[in-house]
């Protein structure tokens, strides 16, 4: 009996339409993945290279100097530190929670299109009333009432953008569900397993790549906005939102302390929508080209 990989139409359109549209990733795109990787890079490594460079008692708002790229906080340490120390907080906590609420809210998506029938109804309804809760509002819930250790803000945001991620992954699974060769599978046996993960999620996933890059964003804005209000990261840690509100007195002078942390949760946010502009298939589907 032949063991051969079943490669639908769609699967092979779908890859061939990758390989074109990233040799002819635009200059915008690439820049946007030079931003992306220097904040990976900063998250990852930055905070051991500049270890002990953020310790107190140097001027307090100093202005940007040799000794001080960035010029100092309320407290005197370094700027230029505490933003790279405070990148490891926002890109960690934010694609962890972007990751977590993607994850769970196309699975289900995935569940709900093969599955049908109450299954599909249970979910969507389920989701739909958390979507009717202002995300704002149930994140203060959330925090204020369960604590605001990193755990709890992760999963408070990947809640809060779950429902999000269901809707755009499940009306692309249904639309996919419906196709001939999604029929073929099911007649020849497939379970609702395989048409899951073989049929319908190879050609859900560049549009989901964009919507975990939007989700991304989303979650950034969320963080920041948490950490402003104070219920998000806590002293001594640091994200670029907190990092804003402790320094926001210098705002007046017009002081690097709280415009290089605004500053760095513009660029990234920034170069994430530069990426997600220059995806695959994303001009065509602007034209209106399947």
């Amino acid at each position: 009996m032949s063991t051969a990989t079943h490669t639908s139409p769609l699967q092979r359109s779908t890859l061939g339409r990758w390989r074109d549209s990233l040799r002819r990733f635009g200059p915008t795109g690439w820049l946007g993945l030079a931003v992306i990787a220097f904040w990976a890079g900063a998250a990852a490594f930055g905070p051991a290279l500049l270890s002990g460079s953020s310790d107190f008692g140097g001027e307090v708002f100093a202005p940007m100097s040799a000794a001080h790229w960035l010029g100092t906080d309320y407290l005197g340490r370094d700027m230029l530190t505490r933003v790279i120390e405070g990148a490891r907080t926002t890109v960690g906590v934010a694609f962890a929670a972007t990751l977590l609420a993607s994850a769970i809210g196309t699975t289900l998506a995935l569940l709900a299109a093969a599955s049908g029938g109450w299954i599909d109804s249970l979910l969507s309804r389920v989701l739909d009333t958390l979507t009717a809760i202002p995300s704002k509002m149930f994140a203060l819930l959330m925090v204020a009432g369960l604590g605001n250790s990193v755990a709890m803000l992760i999963v408070t945001a990947a809640i809060i953008y779950v429902p999000g991620s269901y809707r755009i992954a499940r009306s692309l699974a249904v639309n996919i569900n419906a196709l001939d060769y999604v029929t073929v599978a099911r007649a020849r046996g497939e379970g609702t397993g395989y048409v899951m993960l073989q049929e319908i999620l190879p050609n859900i996933a560049g549009p989901m790549l964009a919507d975990f890059g939007l989700r991304f964003v989303y979650v950034v804005l969320l963080l920041a906005s948490l950490s402003f209000l104070g219920l998000g990261i806590q002293p001594p840690e640091a994200d670029w939102g907190s990092l804003v509100r402790e320094n926001i007195e210098s705002l007046a002078s017009g002081g690097a302390a709280v415009i290089a942390p605004s500053l760095a949760i513009a660029s990234l946010t920034i170069a994430v929508n530069l990426v997600i502009d220059n995806l695959p298939g994303r001009a065509e589907r602007e034209r209106g080209i399947h």
